[in-house]
């Protein structure tokens, strides 16, 4: 923020099919201002593109510059500032990049997928048919949501709320060959961690037409998956801590409840989407299933 207070982030400008556009109606001042993220990511992506070009650009190297950016020496040349708004990262205490409404765990690993499912069912009946034609996901609990604790010092992360992970307690089945006998209570035996990939999803709201006197609250509209692939702001790594003795018992048939609410701890640096495009491959999934789904392809 103090960037955007000297008037570092006035004045910029996005690629565009015409050489470059002025960013208009933005005001970071006030957006980044914010103890979090979440105005930012509402922006249009061309707005997070010409911010993330005039960072680039306030950060290389005098004289160097490539096809789209070129140095800017404004903050090279400002020493009080440089002290202001840099710190040694042994000295920082990290914070979620975002308040977080809300968040979807997907099986998005065939692997992953297919590991879990021998855990649960079997080698023969691993991975389920309906995973070969659709996104499999399901809503998970935001607030209990955290910061790695690998990056954070001092004893309390982020806002206070936790500096250890509690070992949950609920439901053991008994006997898994049996289950006329039932379950007992207790502490997680079987504690996982799951590493995975999380992205943040931003830009403005996919309205079809404004508000007027007939129509208070115009229901968003689909996206395409053009446009979808335009609304991921950026990407964390992520640790869904999972208690699989509670999970097994209580997956079915609805999925897990307890097993998979008492933490998930995310990277607090986020890596944009532009900054990983360059690197974009085809998964390990191959071929899915029958349909001609563009989606499953994606």
């Amino acid at each position: 923020h103090l960037l955007a207070e000297a008037g570092l982030l006035d004045e910029l400008v996005a690629p565009s099919d015409n050489g470059v556009t002025k960013i208009s109606n933005f005001h970071p001042r006030i957006v980044f201002c914010q103890p979090s993220l979440n105005d930012f990511m509402a922006c249009d992506k061309k707005v997070w593109v010409a911010v993330r070009n005039r960072l680039i650009s306030l950060f290389m190297a005098a004289g160097h510059e490539d096809d789209v950016i070129e140095s800017n020496p404004s903050l090279h040349n400002n020493l009080p500032l440089q002290s202001n708004s840099m710190h040694l990262l042994e000295n920082t205490l990290y914070h979620l990049p975002a308040t977080i409404g809300d968040y979807t765990d997907f099986y998005s690993s065939r692997e992953h997928a297919t590991n879990v499912g021998i855990m649960f069912r079997g080698k023969d009946n691993a991975l389920q048919p309906n995973w070969l034609h659709m996104p499999i996901g399901y809503h998970g609990r935001s607030s209990s949501i955290f910061p790695s604790l690998s990056t954070s010092c001092g004893s309390s992360v982020g806002s206070g709320k936790m500096s250890t992970i509690r070992r949950p307690c609920g439901q053991l089945q008994i006997d898994a060959s049996d289950p006329t006998k039932g379950s007992t209570y207790g502490s997680c035996k079987l504690m996982d961690f799951e590493l995975e990939v999380a992205f943040f999803v931003g830009g403005p709201t996919n309205r079809d037409e404004p508000p007027t006197a007939d129509n208070k609250e115009p229901i968003g509209k689909p996206l395409t998956l053009d446009e979808a692939a335009n609304r991921i702001f950026g990407y964390v790594l992520m640790n869904d801590w999972s208690a699989r003795d509670i999970q097994k018992w209580e997956y079915v048939p609805l999925g897990p409840f307890t097993a998979k609410n008492f933490a998930t701890t995310i990277s607090t640096w986020v890596v944009t989407s532009m900054a990983l495009d360059p690197f974009r491959c085809e998964t390990s999934a191959g071929k899915q299933g029958g349909d001609d789904l563009k989606m499953n392809d994606d």
